[in-house]
Formats: structure tokens, C-alpha cells, sequence
């Protein structure tokens, strides 16, 4: 497995590589691709290893194997279905995304508990209510959901997905949802984010004292 920290870092490396590839570079280096990302040559190299035997010593990188070299390594080899549980204005907001396909995500579904919002449209889909929600998440062939609803709905609505066959979760709601151990769920929370914003902007770091 790779950890974590190392996850999130091909993540960029992968979307830094894929600017090279629109830019029409075809090879790079560790060092350009650090520069990019804010990461260290050397960190560059020790994260891609994870990736298999790539490069080579004084030629660096071609760009358009490494791309498909990190996709592979983070499970970007097929279109994975993507749905949306809770159409107010961020799940409308993600329905409208125009970048999913760049990482073969594709939206499927939106649904939403409220009557009044069944049947009406949300980026390029039709809203569906709760019931049957198994057999819309088979119809679909679902692997993923956003979840996008109030913290006090947040757990039913997860329960409600993983019991319908989703397997991971992008939770937007700020609050911690319990799932079975196979489920997994990734946290995005924008007040977390502020809070340690309010931290490092409280606390900046001390100037060196002029010289004498």
C-alpha cells in the first residue's frame, strides 16, 4: 500500500505531469517536476519509486509514459461513476464541475431527500429521490458518492449509501461519519481548513533580526 502522505503527493505530481503533457513537453526531470509541486527533487524521486523503475539517470523523465505510469499506480485505469447525495448549493456546485473526466470520474446520479428537488436538473443530471436507491446505484454502476448534505443528515445519508452498495465516500458534511471498516471515506472540511488558516496567519513566523 502506498501511505498516505505519498498519495496525496502523486496525486499533484500526476496533475503537474498532466500540464506538461497539454503543454507539449515531452520530457522532464525530477527537479522541474519538484518546482512545481513545492517538493524536493529527491522527494520527487522517493515517492515515485512507488511507481515502478522510471527514468532514467541524466535523461530525466518522458512525460507521457510517467503519466501513465501514475494513473496506474493510483487507479485511474478506468472510468470510476461518481454520484452526488445532496443537490443544495455545493452539491449543485460539483454538478457543474467541468474537470472530472481529466481523472476518468464520471457523474451518474445526484439525489436528494427533498420532494421538491426529484426530477428537477443539476448540471447534467436529472435529480432522483431516496427510494430504490440500491437499484439506482446498480443502474448507474456507482463506485463513489459525494456526500453534500447537512451535518444531522450526514450519517443517515452515509448509512444509506454504503447499505446501497457505494464504496467510498468524499465527505463535505463537517462532521465524522461512522462506515464498516471496507468503506472508505475521505473528509473535506473547509472549517478545519480555515482554522488552521487563523493559526498561521495569528502566528507568523518570527523575521530574523537584522544584522547589527
Amino acid at each position: 500500500m502506498i501511505p498516505t502522505a505519498t498519495l496525496g503527493r502523486l496525486v499533484t505530481y500526476l496533475r503537474v505531469v498532466a500540464e506538461l503533457e497539454t503543454e507539449g513537453v515531452l520530457t522532464t526531470s525530477s527537479e522541474a517536476i519538484a518546482g512545481r509541486a513545492h517538493a524536493t527533487a529527491f522527494q520527487v524521486r522517493k515517492d515515485l519509486a512507488y511507481c515502478g523503475r522510471l527514468g532514467t539517470r541524466g535523461s530525466g523523465y518522458q512525460v507521457a509514459p510517467l503519466a501513465r505510469e501514475l494513473r496506474r499506480a493510483l487507479g485511474l485505469t478506468r472510468v470510476w461513476h461518481v454520484a452526488i447525495m445532496g443537490v443544495g448549493r455545493l452539491g449543485q456546485a460539483l454538478a457543474d464541475y467541468p474537470n472530472f473526466d481529466r481523472y476518468d470520474f464520471a457523474l451518474r446520479a445526484a439525489y436528494d431527500a427533498d420532494p421538491a428537488k426529484v426530477g428537477s436538473t443539476v448540471g447534467p443530471l436529472v435529480v432522483e429521490g431516496l427510494d430504490d436507491l440500491a437499484a439506482s446505484v446498480a443502474r448507474h454502476a456507482l463506485d463513489m458518492a459525494f456526500l453534500t448534505v447537512p451535518a444531522a443528515a450526514a450519517q443517515g445519508a452515509a448509512d444509506a449509501l454504503v447499505a446501497a452498495g457505494i464504496r467510498g465516500i468524499l465527505n463535505f458534511a463537517p462532521t465524522v461519519i461512522e462506515v464498516p471498516a471496507h468503506i472508505r471515506v475521505e473528509s473535506v472540511d473547509f472549517l478545519a481548513g480555515l482554522t488552521r488558516l487563523t493559526y498561521y496567519v495569528g502566528n507568523p513566523p518570527a523575521e530574523h533580526d537584522a544584522p547589527s
